[in-house]
């Protein structure tokens, strides 16, 4: 499109509050899907020629418009509509676009899923699945808003892991209308948020409906989140919101060895204690082995607060490896030394180890490879040392 065709094509575009209300009616008449096509070409027309704050204000309209009648999938993909326009415009996160795309996320229907419904079996149970389907549905479509929210937050405001506020929402909105509670996605968002108090009551009204065992999981699974980001504030602000609702609520904090731990491991934080920290996660592994992720985020907290990193998984193989091979070579026997390392786990982790390790062997050393029908891989070095081997057998399980 040349310069003037451009300039032309801008002065020919209507102001967009003609549209708006003309499609507002549509909805309201029940015309949902000709109006969705209707807010998506015309908008883009806006964004040809970019004028991006009429687009925003057509998209915005249908979002909120849609929502209110139940459409939650066209809702949510004018919102989703609505981010991309913020992009391509190179528009900022500020409080003005913040507060747009918050009267978009409050239109989201909220709609508890109820867990009995009556006597009748049958039509019972067709409800059921129809209600736990719209909630997956209404939980999908928000999140995919707010998502993307946060990327262009990310890209465009001042936090690199977006918007505080944004990522309390998602985590709110999927706490409360997932039809199944992903505990670990939820404090994941809140963590990144910036309202411990919040988290708290969502922890608390948590530790209201589930199993046995879940409420310290959930409760030590926010603290080290917290903590792995180096966050120890937000960490003890947790803890002592939980303590102050749980007291108000006239119930119990839960009194396990793994909330035991947390109690300890937060002061320990506070001051150069790394032997204490290692103590405390060998007196405790029982406890912290619950959570396969307890002992990821363990390790990220030693990172951020003692500088500790992890070890490289093969550090422990190669070494013994080096060591046999260098005694080997130094040794006048010439007979046939064997050293058998069987079972040998790599940081607890399951892994098969290929062959592009092989370059960081000694040249004297060779490698064979096996994968038993079990998937358990069983590695053979063997070297030639004067006139003898050494035969090494390592299996990762």
């Amino acid at each position: 499109m040349s310069r003037s065709m451009s300039m032309r094509s801008r002065r020919d575009l209507p102001p967009p509050e003609k549209t708006i209300e003309k499609l507002e009616n549509m909805v309201d008449g029940g015309n949902y899907y000709e109006a969705q096509q209707m807010y998506k070409s015309t908008s883009a027309r806006y964004i040809a020629v970019q004028k991006y704050s009429e687009a925003l204000d057509i998209l915005q309209s249908g979002a909120l418009v849609q929502l209110k009648h139940g459409q939650v999938t066209c809702g949510a993909e004018l919102a989703v509509m609505f981010v991309d326009t913020l992009i391509k415009g190179g528009l900022p996160y500020n409080e003005e676009n913040f507060d747009r795309i918050r009267r978009m996320y409050e239109a989201f229907p909220r709609i508890s899923v109820p867990h009995f419904l009556g006597d009748d079996y049958d039509d019972d149970g067709q409800k059921l699945s129809e209600a736990i389907s719209s909630a997956k549905v209404r939980a999908e479509s928000c999140s995919s808003f707010l998502k993307a929210a946060i990327r262009w937050s990310a890209e465009f405001g001042t936090s690199k892991n977006g918007s505080p506020e944004l990522h309390v929402m998602l985590a709110e909105y999927i706490y409360s209308e997932s039809p199944e509670t992903d505990m670990t996605k939820v404090s994941s968002h809140f963590v990144r948020g910036n309202d411990p108090k919040k988290f708290a009551s969502m922890l608390v009204n948590f530790m209201g409906k589930c199993y046995p065992g879940e409420d310290d999981t959930a409760i030590a699974r926010g603290a080290l989140m917290y903590l792995s980001q180096g966050n120890l504030r937000d960490a003890n602000l947790l803890m002592d919101e939980l303590k102050a609702q749980l007291k108000s609520a006239d119930l119990e904090f839960p009194k396990t060895d793994l909330i035991q731990f947390i109690k300890y491991l937060l002061p320990t934080l506070e001051r150069d204690a790394y032997p204490l920290f290692r103590t405390l996660r060998q007196k405790y592994k029982t406890s912290t082995d619950r959570d396969p992720v307890f002992e990821e985020l363990l390790d990220e907290i030693a990172a951020k607060f003692y500088g500790i990193q992890r070890q490289n998984p093969l550090e422990g193989l190669f070494g013994e490896l080096f060591k046999l091979a260098s005694s080997s070579a130094s040794s006048s026997k010439k007979s046939k030394v064997v050293q058998k390392l069987s079972y040998y786990t790599l940081l607890e982790r399951r892994s098969c180890i290929s062959s592009s390790f092989i370059s960081l062997l000694p040249v004297t050393m060779h490698i064979g490879i096996i994968m038993s029908a079990s998937g358990c891989s069983s590695l053979t070095w063997f070297s030639p040392a004067m006139h003898g081997n050494i035969l090494i057998t390592a299996t990762s399980v």
